[in-house]
């Protein structure tokens, strides 16, 4: 224990200094020597978190020996032998977590008070100097010793009065995060209501003759909390300073990006920071299209098959065809090709596509993807029943090609999927793998793109909104469909807002900021297509604006 650095660090607490401090949970002393060496006023340990072990933890408390910078340990839970070992190898403190009555602060103080105030017991460690100066240490610690109770808990709200009479506790700290959890907004910093929550206590410990203290999570945000009253301020964690200043490397060069759960870069690639506004290079040149079931343009391309372009050079897309496909019973689109690749969803019935003579047999929402000039056929077995597909074809005017040459027919397993020999990819509704992670209540199914199908210039997926769901405003460097398949979106694109269902599509081009929210009782589904391989999207910042034309067909 650093009597020395306690007495300072409670003086500029009793003159109302702010403190400023480091959390650390990296196993790298270093990182602690360094802030020593800047002459911050305190460091935690974190040893209820993260992989830190009790070598790491004391190496981190030697780095601080002979300073004026106050060691504490976070404990992994109020327990005296915890607490007994921290102080024994020379922790200045501890933080306790969680911690939500007065009781539960008294008792934790007694752990760290030598008989007859407390039930510590008393070690040959580094903090007695080795048994060396039993008499020195035992005499000063019980009134030096800091005690930091972590408010974490709505619970706690009752009793912080009470809290605030108990003797031995100069600093309460809030844990924003744990305190948003308890008040039922997991996984948010700050939930709704809960900043002013913080606020309020704050006022109420200070009134009391107590100091407030927390973790700032950027330069404004410690300025901001100085300025409130809070004393015992947190630069930042080291594992978040290091990142602060990675993404600021990265958003200069305009790489920046948020990790992936599974740390595995390729889960991360649509997780981007957002940006103020869209790229200079993306500047729209031309509005959103929504075109609804009935007014797209129609053509029968076999008796009894019938497709309407939704999406399509006739309304400016770029790169990209999009149609619903309506086959009578027994009806056939025969054998041909085109010189792009397309993508078909079974949205009603049953359908068999045949890619060189392999047959698939689909049902609702399963799609198989074709590469260029591979010949295929679609049929619609039924005798009594219409089949209604989702096709997708990266050009924006069609071209196709006869095929007059027989092919054997293979039937394919029922539960084919994947990519196949000969090319094609099949994707089976109810064997697919749903990711998370695009916005908030969404899920979805990648059908296709370039590391699903060789070669292929578009892709595309299936998407189900949960009441509520929406995706964060974004922006595409190529254009995009969505046909709402069931039930209904709001579409709202810099401001314009249009409310699509019945397979209604949405044409929003290139440089264009939208998002999709789902505000009906019922579940919502997409099926979506980007005029591009890869499906790359630009998370835009909200309260983005530009002058706006024409309002939306």
């Amino acid at each position: 224990m650093k009597t020395k650095a306690l007495k300072r660090f409670r003086a500029k607490l009793a003159d109302n200094e702010p403190l400023y401090g480091l959390w650390v949970t990296l196993e790298s002393a270093s990182i602690t020597e360094m802030a020593v060496a800047l002459g911050i006023d305190w460091i935690v340990v974190d040893a209820e978190h993260g992989h830190l072990d009790w070598k790491e933890i004391n190496e981190h408390i030697r780095a601080g020996l002979r300073s004026d910078t106050v060691v504490l340990v976070r404990l992994a839970e109020r327990s005296t032998s915890l607490t007994k070992r921290a102080l024994d190898i020379g922790a200045d403190g501890v933080v306790i977590p969680w911690v939500e009555t007065a009781g539960e602060l008294e008792e934790a103080i007694r752990d760290c008070r030598y008989p007859t105030e407390g039930r510590r017991g008393i070690g040959g460690e580094r903090a007695t100097a080795w048994g060396q100066c039993l008499a020195e240490h035992t005499s000063v610690a019980n009134e030096h010793v800091l005690v930091v109770p972590l408010i974490e808990s709505v619970a706690a709200i009752p009793n912080i009065p009470a809290m605030c009479s108990v003797d031995g506790a100069d600093v309460f700290f809030f844990g924003p995060a744990d305190f948003s959890s308890t008040a039922g907004y997991r996984g948010q910093w700050e939930g709704p209501g809960v900043a002013e929550q913080i606020l309020e206590l704050k006022d109420s410990i200070c009134e009391a003759g107590k100091h407030c203290g927390l973790v700032t999570t950027s330069i404004g945000n410690l300025v901001e909390r100085r300025e409130q009253g809070f004393r015992m301020l947190g630069v930042g964690a080291d594992n978040g300073l290091l990142l602060r200043s990675i993404h600021q490397a990265l958003q200069a060069v305009d790489r920046d990006r948020m990790p992936a759960p599974s740390l595995d870069p390729a889960d991360g690639r649509d997780v981007r920071l957002p940006l103020a506004r869209p790229p200079e290079h993306m500047t729209p040149d031309r509005d959103e299209i929504i075109t609804r079931l009935g007014d797209g343009e129609s053509v029968e391309l076999e008796p009894g098959v019938v497709m309407e372009a939704l999406v399509g050079g006739f309304n400016t897309a770029r790169g990209l065809t999009t149609a619903i496909v309506t086959m009578q019973p027994e009806s056939r689109l025969n054998y041909h090709t085109h010189p792009c690749g397309e993508s078909v969803t079974v949205l009603d019935g049953q359908a068999e596509v045949s890619v060189a003579g392999r047959t698939y047999r689909l049902g609702p929402l399963d799609n198989i993807t074709i590469p260029r000039w591979l010949p295929h056929q679609t049929h619609n077995p039924d005798p009594s029943s219409p089949v209604r597909l989702h096709v997708a074809l990266a050009m924006s005017v069609p071209e196709r090609e006869s095929v007059s040459r027989a092919f054997d027919r293979a039937e394919m397993p029922p539960d084919s999927s994947g990519a196949a020999a000969g090319g094609e990819r099949v994707t089976r509704f109810s064997l697919a793998e749903r990711q998370r992670g695009v916005g908030s209540g969404v899920e979805y199914i990648d059908y296709f793109n370039a590391s699903l199908v060789a070669g292929i210039e578009m892709s595309g997926g299936f998407a189900r909104f949960e009441t509520g769901g929406r995706l964060p405003n974004h922006v595409h460097d190529f254009d995009e469909s969505i046909c709402i398949v069931r039930g209904s979106a709001n579409c709202l694109v810099e401001g314009r807002q249009a409310l699509l269902g019945d397979c209604a599509t949405a044409m929003v081009p290139r440089g264009r900021v939208h998002y999709f929210i789902n505000d009906s009782a019922d579940e919502m589904e997409m099926i979506w297509v980007y005029a591009g391989p890869t499906p790359e999207r630009i998370v835009i910042a909200p309260g983005f604006s530009r002058d706006l034309s024409s309002p939306a067909s």
